[in-house]
């Protein structure tokens, strides 16, 4: 195979740095590959380009990957998904003002104690007939779903006791800025420049919500993923290469200074190197703080698809969308991740393969070894704030039990 060209859409965001860095590291040159790569400013436009054929493949909102095959507001063309970018990496961010009402601190906040507090504010806010506004990438991403998942979990009622919205990554400090929102959920560098201008907080980073949660992924139209099979299992071996780099001590300064550029992410490289090395800068005169894991990457088969992720999504999907839990739908959702793809992309290089393509998700308080088809796999703590765990095949009992 030589001279397969993969044109490929992002949004300015950390998470896209594997193709970012598969192009311009030589990973994708040497699987005989060109990767041309599109800057785009919306989710949708990313899917719509997708969708349409101007693009063979997209750095996607996980979720929205879902959505577009299921036929969520719009006609369903079925994705495939063979490769995760990355997990976690998002943060939820509150205005100054909100900040300064439930009395963050100079850390983290715990996903708890600040549910309590905004929980007043939110209720007061109500009473007075002017609901907290939160804003989100889009309304089928991990950001909203994460999101919505701790309110309720806390006891804010979304869609009643506060409002979310649907604003770009780029534009999410503006909206802050504005007044337009109360707080975000996005990714990064987007927080830490709402911080750096003076015009948010951090307040929680989403793997606070649930640690490993998966974020972006690689989605490609199913019938471009049959029509170039090949291409695009050279395409994950890309992409594993990139990510191998990525980890690698001493690699941060150099995927750094690449992402920052203007044709990327057009953001500060002092921001977008926080992220990579997790650390977080939470207010505009604070030191940064480290988070480990903030934004997990290639270990632990972190870009495996696993199909149970797929269906957590899912789950949450029929949740907000008030819908009736389908069970065709649920294996729907699932089958877009593609685990044999990833699995046939990596036989033979000595990256531990999963033996299983699902899994309880959130079950794990402690690091546990894990069965796999080549190679040592062991996967670490994955729980969710709330101590559920989610076992993707009884989905009906996992819904009933949510508030």
């Amino acid at each position: 195979m030589t001279g397969e060209h993969f044109r490929i859409d992002f949004l300015p965001l950390v998470d896209a740095a594997l193709p970012i860095l598969a192009h311009e590291l030589g990973f994708a040159a040497r699987e005989g590959l060109t990767l041309e790569l599109v800057r785009d400013m919306t989710w949708a436009t990313v899917r719509d380009r997708l969708l349409y054929g101007h693009t063979d493949a997209a750095h996607m909102i996980a979720p929205l990957a879902i959505a577009t095959t299921l036929g969520r507001d719009r006609p369903p063309v079925p994705l495939a998904v063979p490769f995760v970018l990355g997990l976690n990496g998002n943060a939820v961010t509150f205005s100054a003002r909100l900040a300064d009402e439930v009395g963050l601190g100079e850390t983290l906040a715990d996903p708890l104690a600040i549910g309590a507090a905004l929980k007043r504010v939110a209720t007061a806010r109500a009473a007075a007939g002017k609901l907290l506004r939160f804003g989100v990438v889009h309304r089928y991403s991990s950001h909203n779903y994460m999101l919505r998942y701790w309110l309720a979990g806390v006891g804010v009622r979304p869609d009643q006791d506060v409002e979310i919205i649907v604003t770009s990554p780029p534009f999410a400090a503006d909206a802050l800025a504005a007044g337009d929102v109360d707080g975000i959920c996005v990714g990064e560098p987007w927080n830490s420049i709402a911080v750096e201008r003076g015009v948010g907080h951090i307040a929680l980073a989403t793997a606070q919500i649930w640690r490993r949660g998966v974020e972006k992924v690689l989605a490609i139209r199913e019938s471009v993923l049959d029509e170039r099979r090949e291409a695009v299992e050279a395409l994950v071996r890309a992409l594993h290469a990139a990510a191998a780099r990525f980890v690698e001590p001493g690699a941060a300064e150099e995927s750094a200074a690449i992402l920052a550029r203007a044709e990327y992410l057009d953001a500060p490289q002092d921001a977008i190197l926080r992220a990579i090395t997790d650390r977080i800068r939470l207010t505009p005169d604070g030191d940064p703080i480290h988070y480990p894991d903030f934004m997990f990457q290639y270990r632990e088969a972190a870009n495996f698809p696993w199909r149970s992720q797929a269906a957590w999504l899912y789950s949450q999907m029929v949740r907000w969308d008030y819908m009736a839990f389908d069970a065709a739908g649920a294996a729907a959702a699932a089958q877009v991740f593609r685990p044999e793809v990833y699995r046939a992309a990596l036989a033979g290089s000595g990256a531990p393969l999963p033996g299983a393509s699902s899994k309880l998700e959130g079950g794990l308080a402690e690091p546990i070894g894990a069965g796999s088809t080549q190679g040592r796999l062991t996967l670490g703590t994955d729980r969710f704030f709330d101590g559920r765990a989610f076992d993707p095949d009884d989905i009906e009992a996992y819904l009933a039990e949510l508030p």
